[in-house]
This record gives structure tokens, C-alpha cells and sequence, in this order.
């Protein structure tokens, strides 16, 4: 599993998304002031997913408001990923890399250990890359809990320092 560091070109993808529309990273960087966050979830609907979900879906405005767009992505089939949308009222585009080729190029996807069970899976983690599509952040195996606000700290944060 290849890891992305901080001056990386990210790499470019095209995902469902939970209505089975195509968005491009691409797309989404163009219009994005600061940078786009995108984060790598394990399994839609699972706890910490949910937590982790709604920890952004609740710092949106001021995420968006610094400058940043917000994409997730699970390996889970587009009509679990519009469940797990619209039963948690999330603004932002989930997006479906059923394949996890995508988790893959960011070395969010190998072998994991849950309750004695190894398998391969998704590692949860989350990147910002900015507008030129360089990675800015990545980090790999964060907590559901917590880390949505340690971000939005770093990002919103920096944001308004760099507006003074």
C-alpha cells in the first residue's frame, strides 16, 4: 500500500456519486477556492462512518465558507452510498469507488485487522488538495471521532489568517 505525502500530485478520479451522476476531482478543485477535502470511509451507515459523516456534514458551512469543497468516498455500491445520504442529510457528494481503484492510487485500501477478522478494506483517511491538485494533507488510519474538527481548526483557521 503506496502512500500519498504532502507534495504529491493527487490523483484525478471520476466517481458515482449517490445519484449515479459523475464528478470528477477535477471539476470540483476548479471550483473550489482553498482546496478540496476528500475522505476515505470504511463503510456507510457503520458508526464511525456515521460519525465521522455527520462531523462534516456539521462543519460544511464553515468549511465551504474558508474555501474548501468536501467528497467522500466508500467502496460501497451507489444505492448504499443515496441510503446512507439520505438518512443522514448529507449535503456533500458521497462518492462510489466500488472497484476501490481510486482507493488504491491513494493507498487507502489493504489489509486490515477488525474484532481478530484480517481483511482487505478501506483505512480511513482524509486528504485536502489544493486547486493545482497537490496534496496539502494526508493522513491515513484517523479516528472517526475528533479529527473532522482538528481540520477544520487547521483549514478555517489558516483561512482567516490568510484573509488579515
Amino acid at each position: 500500500m503506496t502512500q500519498l505525502r504532502p507534495g504529491d500530485v493527487a490523483p484525478d478520479f471520476t466517481l458515482p456519486d449517490a445519484h449515479g451522476d459523475d464528478v470528477s476531482l477535477a471539476a470540483v478543485r476548479a471550483a473550489a477556492d482553498r482546496g478540496v477535502v476528500v475522505y476515505f470511509y470504511p463503510k456507510a451507515g457503520s458508526p464511525g462512518c456515521t460519525t465521522e459523516a455527520c462531523d462534516f456534514r456539521d462543519n460544511l458551512a464553515s468549511l465551504a465558507g474558508a474555501g474548501y469543497a468536501v467528497l467522500g468516498v466508500s467502496a460501497d455500491p451507489v444505492a448504499d452510498v443515496r441510503a446512507f445520504a439520505e438518512a443522514e442529510h448529507l449535503t456533500f457528494p458521497l462518492l462510489s469507488d466500488a472497484d476501490h481503484a481510486v482507493a488504491d492510487a491513494y493507498g487507502t485500501w489493504g489489509p486490515k485487522t477488525v474484532d481478530g477478522r484480517s481483511f482487505d478494506g478501506m483505512h480511513r483517511s482524509t486528504f485536502v488538495v489544493d486547486p493545482d491538485g497537490t496534496v496539502r494533507t494526508a493522513q491515513y488510519d484517523v479516528e472517526a471521532t475528533g479529527h473532522v474538527a482538528a481540520l477544520r481548526e487547521r483549514l478555517v483557521g489558516a483561512a482567516g489568517a490568510a484573509r488579515r
